[in-house]
């Protein structure tokens, strides 16, 4: 497979450079361009795989080419060459989304590794989205510990997996993972956590997460809250998701809950996160104990990702 690299840089013996230590690699095919301008027009041509640039140039530098790519393609890595006194620039490109950087006076030993590497990871991204489109059915069963940074990388996870599987567009993606967030949250604070409303609402009063990942902690070490977790069942098919959320805590009434419509509960201003949760799935359901949940969506059919 061959891959198309593109060189930018608007010294002609820096390009020249660049390419021969590129082209030992009989797979890489590589095009020039001598500054950002032609840069972008030599994208729109070819499609190269990777862009390696020089950081200053003239009409358009490398940190604004990297903003257009990361604008424009935002799955096109873009690798800086960088001269001495170019740090402070370099910096700002890795914030705007550059994949890496080589100094030039390490280019010789750096580059064809970076390149690599770089070249490795994009290819492997692509086909983890073609794979991605090929899954009929997805179901996995997760065991959560009581931790809102893994909780949340779950929901990242998820909405990654829907994105491979063509599940909605971007909006309905994160509507749902809104959704999922929701009632794990509702899991680690009412459920495992044993955190009632009112000290969750004063704890959010403070507008200081720190107080509110303290207060997770302290409840997290308790002797009998300790080896708690979360299980998460999850099903998903290019046209609908399930959810099945199940705590270790003591449960709760349903009573409130299933006697009252999401709209009345929205405009009484109770119970927040659930109301969320049925206002952003299609249905949404509670065990006989009050610590497990199944929710629902089904894409409209406008939506469906059609089946060859």
């Amino acid at each position: 497979m061959t891959t198309t690299i593109l060189i930018v840089d608007d010294s002609p013996v820096e390009r020249l450079l660049v390419e021969s230590i590129l082209i030992r690699n009989p797979s890489y095919r590589v095009i020039l361009a001598e500054n950002g301008r032609e840069a972008i027009q030599k994208i729109e041509m070819d499609r190269p795989n990777l862009v390696v640039t020089d950081l200053l140039m003239p009409e358009m530098d490398g940190l604004e080419l990297v903003r257009h790519v990361r604008r424009q393609y935002p799955d096109l890595p873009v690798i800086l060459m960088t001269a001495h006194g170019d740090e402070t620039t370099a910096f700002e490109s890795l914030e705007a989304g550059a994949a890496s950087y080589v100094p030039k006076s390490r280019r010789a030993e750096r580059l064809v590794e970076t390149v690599d590497r770089v070249v490795s990871h994009s290819l492997a991204q692509r086909n983890r989205r073609r794979l991605g489109k090929c899954i009929l059915e997805y179901n996995c069963r997760f065991w959560l510990e009581n931790d809102l940074l893994l909780l949340r990388t779950f929901v990242d996870h998820v909405q990654e997996v829907m994105a491979d599987q063509g599940f909605g567009d971007t909006v309905e993606r994160i509507r749902t993972g809104e959704a999922l967030e929701e009632s794990l949250m509702n899991a680690l604070y009412h459920g495992n956590l044993e955190i009632d409303e009112h000290e969750l609402a004063r704890v959010r009063s403070e507008l200081d997460d720190h107080l509110l990942s303290r207060l997770v902690d302290e409840r997290r070490q308790a002797a009998h809250i300790r080896e708690r977790r979360i299980l998460v069942i999850v099903h998903l098919t290019p046209t609908d998701v399930r959810f099945v959320v199940r705590d270790q805590g003591q449960g709760f009434s349903t009573k409130f809950v299933t006697s009252r419509t999401a709209t009345d509960r929205f405009e009484q201003g109770g119970t927040r996160g659930l109301t969320l949760i049925e206002s952003l799935m299609d249905e949404v359901s509670y065990n006989a104990h009050g610590n497990e949940m199944t929710m629902c969506k089904r894409l409209p059919r406008a939506m469906e990702r059609s089946e060859t």
